[in-house]
């Protein structure tokens, strides 16, 4: 590393860090070819649990925030050490192209190696190799160069590098703007294959819905683009159908590789199933259902015979996350390629994902690509940060706000959804006066899907602040615990609150 580094200096190895950061933006925009996508990957995976659980109780979505910055920071740092690095050399050898051929070279290895796309790997590089020919001349005050004239080379360079990554930014947003661009939003989406029967099913839902004052409360189906989604990193993997496939491996005498063709020819389901995410707030709104298309998963773990001790698998996405299941549980799942009658959108985990039913929202392997018999169990992603990983869904009752209405008439309309995993919801109890009494509110009609929310309505005469309380009982017969808790390690817990009235 060079020695004698002045402030001067740490100024342009930002710019030039910054212009690489932003370069390498235009050029791939929100994609795995852009230069800070694995760093912020390794960061990921790299933060001990203990921090994570920190960032999901207390910002909630804004914690992806967090590790973008710190991908970005850390990003800008590495590609601005190539450029001091390059300004060293000049200095020291008195051959500008030779510093410059080492920060430009130095900064498309880099950019190349951790993107493994070479030719995007030149929209960081470029940047890199002008800011560091230019810099050169203005990081010395040497006699041979007015004072003046030095600082108003660097400012020039310093103010044309940002004036590059603002530049940047507004072309890659005009350019994925552009009507003509491609478009992978809910509305462009092909119909899903064999998705013959699915407007069936989604009509049959909507007769099961109650019906509301509210027009904004979710009726029984979310749309594709309000469903509810989190990730374990900012930017989701590129696979196409053509080239997925799904390989079982591990302890079993009869590994099996399957292709998206062979698997939309087996026997085909339209499956209403809701999804809870475990690190939401007790009233959160990561609470969605749709309606999958896809094939029952135990006739493929059958046909490859696990073996193994532990009677256990681990369950592999292609953005490295993972998750283990007893092979009984996962065999009761469902691998989905459709939503809504739409291909599955690439957020949700295109071409296939996982779904376990009962089970929290992040035990639903997207990018499906593996899964490994195990001869002992292992811990997944989760479990390793602390989190108790493949647990079943702890039932809930949501009051949100737009489930609470005044009628014409000065009574007040609460309604909501509720959700008890595969048990199903038997009922929704309301008090106004703070638990003191219970009324039942009046439920969505049953479905034949079993693991799928209720919609609930209760209306009320109000005559001033009333402390409303919802609870659910779910088909078992257990209350929703009244306990409060956070969501880690197993989820969020106690009865909804909320003052209603004036």
């Amino acid at each position: 590393m060079p020695t004698g580094i002045t402030g001067r200096d740490f100024l342009l190895a930002g710019a030039a860090g910054t212009a690489a950061v932003a370069g390498s933006y235009l050029v791939a925009g929100w994609s795995r070819s852009f230069v800070v996508a694995p760093l912020d990957q390794a960061i990921v995976n790299l933060t001990p649990g203990p921090i994570v659980t920190v960032a999901i109780e207390t910002l909630g979505d804004d914690g992806h925030l967090l590790h973008v910055a710190l991908a970005i920071a850390v990003t800008i740092g590495l590609f601005g050490s190539l450029s001091l690095s390059g300004r060293w050399i000049t200095t020291r050898t008195d051959r500008l192209s030779l510093g410059v051929a080492a920060a430009g070279g130095g900064s498309w290895l880099l950019a190349a190696g951790v993107t493994g796309a070479p030719v995007p790997a030149l929209g960081a590089a470029l940047p890199v190799i002008a800011v560091t020919a230019l810099g050169s001349g203005a990081s010395t005050s040497d006699d041979a160069q007015p004072v003046d004239a030095v600082r108003r080379r660097m400012l020039r360079t310093v103010s044309g590098s940002f004036a590059f990554a603002v530049a940047a930014v507004i072309g890659r947003h005009a350019v994925e703007a552009d009507p003509g661009a491609e478009d992978d939003g809910p509305e462009s989406l092909p119909d899903a294959p064999q998705s013959d029967g699915i407007e069936t099913r989604l009509r049959e839902l909507d007769s099961a819905a109650i019906a509301l004052e509210s027009d904004d409360l979710l009726g029984m189906v979310s749309p594709i683009g309000e469903f509810y989604n989190v990730d374990i990193a900012q930017l989701d993997p590129e696979v196409t159908a053509s080239e997925w496939s799904l390989t079982f491996a591990g302890e079993t005498d009869s590994k099996r590789t399957v292709t998206f063709d062979d698997l939309i020819e087996r026997p085909v389901e339209h499956r209403a199933i809701s999804l809870r995410c475990v690190g939401e707030r007790l009233n959160g709104r990561k609470l969605d259902t749709a309606v999958w298309t896809g094939t029952p998963i135990r006739p493929l773990i059958e046909s490859v015979d696990p073996a193994g001790d532990c009677n256990c698998a681990m369950v592999h996405g292609e953005d490295d996350y993972y998750v283990q299941f007893p092979v009984d549980v996962l065999a009761e799942g469902f691998l989905a390629w459709g939503m809504n009658g739409k291909a599955l959108p690439a957020s949700h985990g295109h071409p296939v994902r996982v779904l376990i039913p009962g089970h929290w929202g992040e035990t639903n392997v997207k990018w499906l690509s593996e899964i490994e018999l195990l001869n002992v169990e292992e811990d997944g992603y989760w479990e390793e940060r602390g989190w108790e990983g493949t647990g079943e869904v702890k039932t809930v009752a949501k009051l949100w706000d737009e489930g609470v209405t005044e009628l014409p008439d000065g009574r007040i309309e609460l309604a909501g959804h509720a959700y008890a995993g595969t048990r199903g919801v038997e009922r929704v109890e309301i008090s106004t006066d703070g638990g003191e009494s219970w009324t039942d509110a009046t439920l969505s009609d049953p479905v034949p899907d079993v693991d799928i929310w209720r919609q609930w309505r209760h209306v009320f005469d109000s005559d001033g602040t009333h402390e409303v309380v919802v609870r659910a009982v779910d088909g078992e017969g257990n209350r929703q615990i009244r306990e409060a808790s956070d969501p880690s390690p197993s989820g969020a817990s106690g009865w909804v609150r909320r003052t209603v009235g004036e």
